[in-house]
């Protein structure tokens, strides 16, 4: 239909877009908004990217790629996205506002260096079974988490600010 612009894709992640076009079609008619190629192509573009990203880091990435999108299309919707759960809407704490694919992803934390910004993810079974132990106390269905820890690169060659050994 409207995706696939990447003929690189195995079969696999062909059968994921797929799955994520007809999700986000069907959020898209619900909602009654617009179906339009150019929401689809946004939608191809930012579950392909590798990592987090902003809007304006998507939008360059398009235009390198000699896409015509708005930018105003972009942000949008990446909105759109987010509220259709296939991206995660994420702050690292320095006000700028980043996505991550979370179609068919686990769930997954962050490390954030304040200094130089770099973020790392991590998967830890301990935090998941206290999110999960503090929700069922809390009589809360727990659809979902965001845990970031910020703190600083102790050893990190790419981190002017790190202290490095040696």
């Amino acid at each position: 239909m409207y995706l696939l612009f990447r003929l690189n894709l195995n079969y696999g992640e062909k059968v994921r877009i797929k799955k994520a076009e007809e999700e986000f079609r069907d959020f898209l008619k619900k909602g009654k908004h617009r179906v339009t190629p150019e929401r689809f192509e946004v939608m191809d573009f930012a579950l392909d990217y590798d990592g987090h990203f902003g809007a304006d880091e998507l939008y360059i990435k398009m235009k390198t790629e000699k896409s015509n999108i708005s930018r105003a299309t972009i942000y949008n919707t990446l909105e759109l996205l987010a509220s259709c759960e296939l991206l995660a809407k994420r702050n690292f704490g320095d006000g700028v506002t980043r996505y991550e694919s979370s179609y068919n992803r686990k769930n997954h934390d962050h490390l954030i260096c304040t200094n130089c910004g770099s973020i790392k993810e991590f998967s830890s079974p301990k935090i998941q079974k206290i999110v999960e132990e503090i929700s069922k106390e809390l009589g809360f269905d727990n659809t979902g988490y965001s845990f970031n820890i910020f703190g600083k690169c102790l050893n990190h060659k790419n981190c002017k600010h790190a202290k490095h050994n040696g």
